[in-house]
């Protein structure tokens, strides 16, 4: 079974093409997106810490999100594969994540980064309808994606796991050249 990262910019798709080709593959879709709404929506300590820089648009803080994919990781579904979804968000997560999958031996198969135009993300993220997408949160969170996230794109290039797939294609289309690539 397949251990997949997917990358790509907030309204690119990660959540919908990982849903589906976990689905495909039997196999969990970890979000830390599903996992820090759920956290906020419950009011748990961390949900509390993490709604504030969530509001704004920033990411949150490392040390608030690698204790949960750490315990995720480790639960008996995600044992014979995965795929991460928002995680990691920059190199020194991306650093921490490949001892972590050394360290419990999962190593995963690619990095697919889904590559989106900016006036699409903007679009597709407005349609969400989800309260903190307003143009302002939305211009932000492209812009930290594209300052700490992006340079995970030459880490990946440089270990030879990158897979980019064109995001910007009907669903179906982007489902079928992931189904090509596992």
């Amino acid at each position: 079974m397949p251990r997949l990262i997917f990358l790509g910019a907030p309204g690119a798709g990660k959540g919908t093409q990982a849903k589906l080709t976990a689905d495909l593959c039997s196999i969990p879709h970890i979000s830390t997106g599903d996992i820090l709404r759920a956290a906020v929506a419950n009011q748990t300590p961390l949900g509390i810490q993490a709604k504030s820089y969530m509001d704004r648009g920033d990411l949150v803080p490392d040390q608030l999100v690698v204790a949960l994919i750490q315990e995720r990781l480790n639960n008996a579904d995600a044992q014979d594969g995965w795929i991460l979804d928002g995680f990691p968000r920059n190199v020194l997560q991306a650093e921490f994540l490949d001892s972590l999958l050394n360290q419990i031996e999962q190593p995963y198969d690619y990095v697919v980064n889904l590559e989106v135009p900016d006036d699409v993300l903007a679009s597709r993220m407005l349609e969400r309808g989800r309260t903190d997408d307003t143009e302002e949160v939305i211009h932000n969170r492209l812009k930290v994606y594209r300052e700490q996230t992006s340079p995970l794109i030459d880490f990946y290039t440089k270990r030879k796991k990158l897979a980019v797939v064109d995001g910007n294609q009907l669903v179906e289309k982007v489902t079928m050249d992931l189904k090509k690539l596992i």
